[in-house]
This record gives C-alpha cells, sequence and structure tokens, in this order.
C-alpha cells in the first residue's frame, strides 16, 4: 500500500481491517471455524451484548483474544477489562492467547502494543488506552469496577464461574451506553448471570451455542472419549462436550455446579489444619492407585498410579509420609489395600483403617459406612468452603455418583459393580477423597490410629 505518509498509510490500514472478520483475516493470519466466524458476523453487525455457552476445546478463549486485540486496535483510546474466576483460566490461558496472537499480527499494528503479563497498552497512549486483566473472585469483587472511556470492552471468560457479586458491582461498568460485553464459558451454573444470559434475560443478549462436537477444532474421538467414560445422560458430559446447562438429575449426589464452584475458590491461607492423606488402592488393569492429599479445606494433590504392586505402592505413600508427617493417612482395607496398610502399620506410620462395606456411625441415616462417607463429602461441598485442583477426571467422579432411599429411608450411594453395570469405571478419586471424612482428625487420639474406629462428622471437631 502506497501512502503520503505512515500516519495517513495507518489510518487507511486501520479502515481496511474494521470490521472484526477482516482483521483476524488479514492482520492475524486466522481461519476462524463457523461458530468463532458466526460472533465475529454479530459484532459487524452491531451486537454489543454477548454470551456463548460452549463445550470443551472450542476455541473461545482465543476468540476472546481476538476481539481483543480488534478492538484495541481499531478505536482509540479503548479501555478493555479481561476477566475470568481463576488465575489460571486467566493468565495462562486467556492472556497466553492474547501473547500468542499479538506476536502473530502483521506490522505496523503489532509495534504499536506492547503486552506484558496481565495487559495491553497501545503506545500512543499507554495510560488510556489499554487491556487489563484481573482475577474475578467473591473476595474481590471490585475486578471490573471502575474502569471508564468511550470504547468500553468487557470480556469474561467461564464467566459461569465468576461471583454474582462481581457483576453486581460491576453492573454500572458493564451497562454503559455501547459498551461491549461478552460472556463466554462451559455452562455449569443453574444461577447467576451467565445462566439468565440464556434463559429469563435472552432478549438482552445475543446467544451462541458452541457444542464440541461440531467443531473442527475437537478432535472426533472427545465425544465418543467422553460418552463412553461418563455417558451421554451425564451432567458432565452435557456440560463439557454438548455447551449445554447441567441437568442435575435428582438422583445425582453431587451436583456439578458444587464441584465447579470447589475448583474455582481460592484456598483460605489463615489456618494450617492438619494433613491427611486419602488412599484407594488398585493393583492391576483399569482401575488406578490414587494418593489424595487434604489440608482441613483445601484439597493440595492428586496422584493416580497404574500397574503398581502393593509394596511399591507402600513404598511411595511411606516415602511422601517421612517428608510431609500427615496427620492420618486413611486407607481403603477392603482387598489389596489391606497388604498396604499392613505394611505401612509396620513401618509405624498414622494408619486409619477404612472398611466402607461396614455399618455407618450414623445407621439411622445411612446403609453403610461408604454411603456415609460420600454424603458427607457432598455437605462438606455444600458449606462453601472447600478448594480442589483442577482435575477432570475427580469432577467427572463426584458428579456422575447415584443414590437412592432404601425402604427403611436410609441413604444408599451406589457400589462400584452398580456403577460399572451402567459402563461406568470405578471412582478411584473420588473414593480416595471420600475416606478422608473417616474421621475429624483433631478428634482423634495418636493411640488409635490403625483401628477402624468411625464417629459421625462433625465440623466443629476439625478434620
Amino acid at each position: 500500500m502506497k501512502c503520503r505518509t505512515d500516519e495517513v498509510c495507518l489510518k487507511e490500514l486501520v479502515g481496511m481491517v474494521r470490521t472484526p472478520l477482516r482483521f483476524v483475516e488479514l492482520v492475524l493470519g486466522a481461519k476462524p471455524s463457523k461458530q468463532q466466524s458466526s460472533v465475529l458476523k454479530a459484532l459487524e453487525d452491531g451486537e454489543r451484548r454477548i454470551a456463548i455457552r460452549s463445550g470443551h476445546g472450542v476455541g473461545k478463549s482465543t476468540l476472546l483474544a481476538w476481539v481483543l486485540l480488534w478492538w484495541i486496535s481499531t478505536r482509540p483510546g479503548a479501555v478493555i477489562p479481561c476477566t475470568a474466576p481463576t488465575a489460571h483460566q486467566l493468565e495462562d490461558i486467556l492472556w497466553g492467547e492474547v501473547v500468542r496472537w499479538h506476536k502473530a499480527m502483521g506490522e505496523p499494528l503489532r509495534s504499536l502494543l506492547t503486552v506484558t503479563k496481565n495487559s495491553v497498552r497501545h503506545k500512543s497512549a499507554p495510560q488510556g488506552w489499554f487491556a487489563a486483566a484481573r482475577t474475578s473472585r467473591r473476595d474481590n469483587p471490585e475486578a471490573l469496577q471502575g474502569f471508564h472511556g468511550e470504547h468500553l470492552a468487557f470480556l469474561i471468560d467461564e464467566a459461569s464461574g465468576v461471583a454474582e457479586e462481581v457483576f453486581e458491582v460491576a453492573e454500572g461498568a458493564l451497562s454503559t451506553p455501547g459498551a461491549l460485553v461478552i460472556l463466554a464459558g462451559n455452562p455449569t451454573r443453574l444461577d447467576g448471570t451467565f445462566y439468565r444470559a440464556f434463559h429469563g434475560e435472552r432478549e438482552h443478549w445475543a446467544t451462541f451455542h458452541f457444542p464440541s462436537h461440531k467443531s473442527p477444532l475437537v478432535s472426533t474421538e472427545y465425544a465418543k472419549h467422553m460418552a463412553a467414560r461418563y455417558g451421554e445422560s451425564s451432567d458432565i458430559y452435557r456440560v463439557r462436550v454438548e455447551g449445554e446447562f447441567p441437568l442435575c438429575e435428582a438422583d445425582t449426589l453431587i451436583a456439578l455446579p458444587l464441584v465447579e464452584a470447589a475448583i474455582e475458590r481460592a484456598p483460605h491461607k489463615k489456618e494450617v489444619p492438619p494433613l491427611v492423606y486419602g488412599v484407594d488402592v488398585a493393583r492391576f488393569g483399569d482401575d488406578e492407585t490414587v494418593i489424595l492429599k487434604r489440608r482441613g479445606d483445601h484439597v493440595l494433590s492428586i496422584e493416580a498410579l497404574r500397574d503398581l504392586d502393593t509394596m511399591a505402592v507402600a513404598g511411595l505413600i511411606a516415602a511422601s509420609a517421612r517428608a510431609e508427617k500427615p496427620s492420618l493417612i486413611f486407607i481403603d482395607v477392603i482387598g489389596v489395600g489391606a497388604g498396604v496398610a499392613d505394611r505401612l502399620l509396620e513401618l509405624g506410620l498414622p494408619i486409619y483403617q477404612v472398611n466402607v462395606a461396614r455399618r455407618a456411625a450414623e445407621p439411622e441415616r445411612f446403609d453403610d459406612l461408604r454411603s456415609e462417607l460420600w454424603w458427607r463429602t457432598r455437605e462438606w461441598l455444600e458449606s462453601g468452603a472447600p478448594s480442589l485442583p483442577p482435575d477432570e477426571e475427580l469432577a467427572a467422579q463426584l458428579t456422575t455418583i447415584k443414590y437412592s432411599l432404601t425402604s427403611n429411608g436410609r441413604v444408599r450411594v451406589e457400589s462400584k459393580q452398580e456403577r460399572k453395570k451402567r459402563g461406568l469405571k470405578s471412582p478411584d478419586r473420588g473414593d480416595a477423597l471420600m475416606m478422608t471424612f473417616a474421621s475429624p482428625v483433631s478428634a482423634l487420639p495418636r493411640i488409635e490410629a490403625g483401628r477402624e474406629f468411625h464417629k459421625p462428622f462433625d465440623r466443629e471437631l476439625g478434620y
């Protein structure tokens, strides 16, 4: 392009790519999918309140990065607050896409932007022409507050997980005339601003639906794998593959929104409660040996192992326990777990043997101990305090457990065998977690370690 001056050339270039689709294709050199193109065309048509519910891997974070770079490149003085419920989603995924596509931009537009780990600034006016990344948490509801400008654009990734307090604090800014607002994410919750955008307030939003099985960016094997592993009727399949809101069926023990909220919740750092391990032992085959570590309301880590004999498992646990000194190590002693427990007791470690087939501590409420411990896990998640790691397998196992009431009114959680008849694998990670509720830790004298000793769950006692 021949121009009289660099400034004139730049203005003509910006004019050529003022529509988002042309910008993405010409400046970024990308080829959007039909799903992504539908949103870019809606922006071109003047839509300014957009909500996208999606399955996994469809390129929604990429789309948000494209919109950010287009908006900041074509609107002088643009201000673009960006947020997500977790630092991982915001910094590693969304901002990772921003960095990636900034590097792909053509000149001279690329050199006009300075990208850091939490901002993008236009060199013409870095203090008043920028995009900023701020994590949204319930204890930080001001993430989207205090932004002003003629060209505001709010980009909210994994919007279903953003606390409602954040939307309430930012209500004035989000409703600024002419402001662009894009909500995108897996539809994990049955309440909140994101949910209402597709239901009671749908007339105020341009809504889009991106199922994974209709995206060329997602392997055709992904949907088949998820269907085979969890069932097409499961909420985890509905949310992760179909991009549909969960059903939370009446016989599902733990609703998906409870688990998603715990994954998005930052752990409390004020207190340091006792460390415990939950160990579910498998030997060989499809099942996993799982070592889960929990400190109070925070699950620290989940280690899943395969094809190890009992002595190798005992050795791994012993080495970790000597270094970290957990208060208790809960082990399922039905089957091969008994051998691991015996060896660790021989080594003098604080083993708590759990036989989930035994009578419940509250037999008037629960059919057996397994049912009681799974119910305690549900109550723990309902308390609003827990923090879980972003482990999709754990989330799927927790949310596909079914329960029923016996003829005498006791809660009965389905057995592993019943679960396998439904085509689902053993919930090894979930079992490792539920076993850590077999006893309040601080209430258990050291001398009791190694004995099968069960008390009703009580948050006041500590765990």
